[in-house]
């Protein structure tokens, strides 16, 4: 689960595009944010559950926020000022059947180690897809625990630009984002919602209430940071923890919650990024402008 929302320049109170996004996970999971230095690869990368050929180019530094077990990433931003984070969606196509392929947080690394521009990003994971598909557990299955698969969706930004992807195995869509979007648990672009929806997902339940209360913090324009800030920090959604700041309960026990979230003002030479590990209602975020992050974090393993 997680609530993902951008505002471009237009609409946005620093007249850069605001992008933000909570990443709800198993509670017990630890979520860490790492520096990604440049690199050069010659040899296939190992992500999640597959190889990919290596980018014929050197990669895009970027920080990238990582559940402990997981090559890819929940969200993040590269030194171009491109921002990606992916929610789980379901679909009428079932993700259990699927053998073993990129998952949601793999094709978030891949895009910000390649992209230049939101439109590139697009193309990146969109080719990505389609060359090696999409299957395996989002969630780790070390040791026994249950395959968890799903299906992403995307929103993507960049200092003038935006779009969300929305994906149901390897069909993608896509769409220009024109002022301001939200996305969450469930398809959001019209006509791929009307050709793809679950049509037994309680979405009316688990997913609207968090994603119609982000666009009610976007319909009030200008958009500010503070109010994306108190707006991922704060207890509105649905019944039982299913909130925006979540602590989902099933029979007493919670099972998902905000383990990171991050807000970004994207700036094509040094974007400014603030990060909570952790559930925002109770974590203090941390701020940095980009060049300041190989220093103040630790540099991830490849």
């Amino acid at each position: 689960m997680c609530d993902c929302l951008v505002a471009l320049p237009a609409l946005s109170a620093s007249g850069k595009t605001l992008f933000a996004k909570n990443s709800d996970r198993p509670r017990n999971e630890n979520q860490i944010i790492r520096w990604n230095p440049s690199r050069r690869d010659t040899d296939d990368i190992q992500a999640t559950h597959i190889s990919v050929a290596p980018f014929a180019q050197n990669t895009l530094a970027c920080v990238l926020s990582l559940p402990e077990w997981c090559w890819g990433a929940e969200h993040g931003v590269n030194e171009a000022g491109v921002a990606i984070g992916n929610e789980t969606i379901y679909t009428t196509e079932d993700p259990r059947d699927a053998p073993d392929a990129l998952i949601g947080m793999d094709l978030v690394r891949l895009g910000l180690e390649r992209a230049t521009t939101a439109q590139e990003a697009v193309h990146v994971l969109s080719g990505l897809i389609a060359e090696y598909g999409q299957g395996g557990s989002g969630h780790d299955s070390r040791g026994g625990a249950p395959r968890r698969p799903y299906w992403s969706s995307f929103l993507i930004a960049d200092p003038a630009d935006a779009w969300v992807v929305e994906t149901s195995g390897r069909v993608v869509e896509s769409m220009r984002v024109t002022s301001t979007w939200a996305i969450s648990n469930r398809t959001t672009i019209p006509e791929f919602d009307a050709a793809h929806r679950h049509p037994k997902q309680p979405v009316h339940l688990l997913v609207d209430p968090r994603l119609n209360a982000s666009r009610d913090v976007l319909r009030t324009v200008p958009v500010t940071r503070d109010a994306v800030t108190h707006h991922l920090s704060s207890h509105v959604g649905g019944d039982n923890g299913w909130t925006v700041c979540m602590h989902a309960e099933h029979n007493g026990e919670v099972v998902e919650q905000t383990t990171a979230s991050l807000i970004a003002e994207l700036d094509k030479n040094n974007s400014t990024v603030w990060w909570a590990q952790g559930s925002p209602c109770v974590t203090p975020y941390q701020r940095a402008r980009f060049s300041e992050l190989s220093q103040r974090l630790e540099t991830v393993a490849h």
